[in-house]
């Protein structure tokens, strides 16, 4: 239950801040010295993922009621475009998810030097972002279609979802704020998705340990994942990503030299 919940409070903070949490849930589990087969890590990877998308869902409650009724307007408007930039922006990583199911899970076995290279990958990601002009632009459908290349780029542990998605925004002039708005958003729908995949697909089945270690990693995740989405939009907005890219650059070569020597 310890290490569950170790692992949730990693993936809480690591969700929404852009230093991969994926990438950080596999070197977590090396610490600890989790040898569970990729199915079960996996397993506990969906489970962490979940209390993050509910912790979105939470906290951006009013937008995501917004985005309903914005894309079953079907009227030319503000709502109903940012709602279908949602839908397109969800498209790459939902092709790459089902084409690739197996292969992604491969990725996700304690490789270290993976990761490692992947954080080197997302911390020049944020630094270019940081250097980027700001302005109030808002997210279009050119922008969406390559900010969804992205986030199925992220799929690898080690490059940040949100740090990529972010970046790319911020890159492609999109306001900060905006940008970090459409990011948490764009993730919920495919995490559902995928944990709806996970279900029928009999995933649930190889468990590794008690359902009550899950819950206390999902709880953990849950609450951290709230506090860490509202310092991300501070941040965001205060041009502060070049810190968690020269952190991503730490860790990222501290993983590789552990992985060669």
């Amino acid at each position: 239950m310890f290490e569950a919940i170790i692992l949730g409070i990693i993936q809480g903070l690591t969700e929404f801040l852009p230093v991969s949490s994926s990438g950080h849930l596999e070197l977590a589990k090396v610490i600890l010295g989790d040898d569970s087969l990729p199915e079960e890590s996996m397993l506990m990877t969906v489970v962490l993922h979940g209390a993050t998308a509910l912790s979105t869902i939470v906290f951006f409650r009013k937008d995501i009621l917004e985005l309903f009724k914005g894309l079953f307007q079907f009227t030319n408007n503000e709502e109903f475009k940012f709602s279908l930039n949602i839908v397109i922006s969800m498209i790459p990583a939902a092709v790459v998810g089902v084409l690739f199911d197996d292969e992604i899970e491969a990725f996700f076995g304690g490789k270290v030097l993976l990761v490692g290279s992947m954080l080197l990958i997302t911390a020049v990601l944020l630094i270019l972002a940081d250097k980027a002009k700001n302005t109030e632009k808002k997210v279009g459908i050119k922008e969406a279609i390559i900010i969804g290349v992205s986030q199925a780029i992220a799929i690898m542990p080690g490059i940040s979802r949100s740090g990529a998605t972010i970046s790319t925004s911020v890159m492609l002039g999109v306001d900060r704020e905006k940008a970090a708005r459409f990011s948490f958003l764009m993730v919920v729908p495919l995490i559902m998705g995928k944990i709806a995949k996970d279900v029928l697909d009999g995933a649930f089945d190889v468990i590794d340990g008690s359902m009550l270690n899950y819950g206390a990693g999902f709880i953990a995740a849950f609450l951290t994942g709230i506090l860490a989405c509202t310092w991300m939009i501070k941040l965001v907005k205060k041009s502060k990503l070049k810190y968690f890219a020269y952190y991503c650059l730490v860790v990222g070569l501290v993983a590789i030299v552990y992985s060669v020597v």
